[in-house]
């Protein structure tokens, strides 16, 4: 079990480190300081480091729960999984395709694949970011309201709140960078929440070395 813990705790705090990136590399682009192809290589590859970190902490939360807990966090897996898959293939696509066609001038055979507003791999980033959101809601019942794990429940709770933020950002029929900052509370509950597991692992971590 203290391997897990302690599996949990690294993937958890890389999670954290690479959310905290993407959204630093984010308003970078957004004040003008980074420029293409610098700016989409940073955004897609710090939030593709998101993905498996944060997926293995998740695992590690469904294997050290309760049994009785053990439905919830499966769920909560399941749909870690999903958020996982639409994100990946569309950061695979972007950084591996799109990137590297555009910079040899053939963008415009690829049209389709572009992530940009209301298209096909906008709409599966946003699928994507719906389902963590969705994850961490489900994941409630998993802690306790007490000792660290409230604190880690409240911080799942409050990401959960940002998905309806995060979907009429994505869905609005005119998206403009003004409405991407109102995505601004995700940008502080999805690193807070990846953080805050990641040291309720290290807690208990910590509590098995003293049994």
């Amino acid at each position: 079990m203290k391997r897990i813990y302690l599996f949990g705790y690294w993937c958890g705090l890389t999670a954290f480190l690479a959310t905290l990136a993407f959204y630093i590399v984010q308003m970078l682009q957004i004040w003008g300081m980074l420029t293409y192809p610098l700016d989409e290589i940073l955004i897609y590859g710090f939030s593709l480091c998101i993905t498996l970190p944060f997926l293995l902490e998740m695992l590690a939360l469904h294997y050290v729960v309760p049994v009785d807990k053990k439905f919830w966090s499966h769920a909560a897996l399941i749909f870690t999984a999903i958020y996982v898959v639409f994100v990946t293939a569309n950061y695979v696509v972007q950084l591996a395709t799109v990137i590297p066609l555009t910079l040899q001038g053939v963008g415009d055979k690829i049209e389709v694949l572009k992530q940009t507003p209301h298209s096909l791999f906008w709409d599966f980033d946003a699928i994507g970011y719906i389902f963590m959101g969705l994850a961490t809601l489900i994941a409630l019942p998993v802690f306790e309201r007490h000792g660290i794990q409230k604190w880690v429940r409240y911080s799942f709770l409050a990401h959960a709140l940002t998905t309806p933020l995060i979907s009429f950002v994505y869905f609005y029929p005119d998206f403009s960078e003004r409405l991407l900052l109102l995505a601004t509370p995700w940008a502080i509950t999805a690193p807070l929440f990846m953080l805050l597991l990641a040291l309720m692992f290290k807690k208990e971590i910590k509590r098995t070395n003293q049994i």
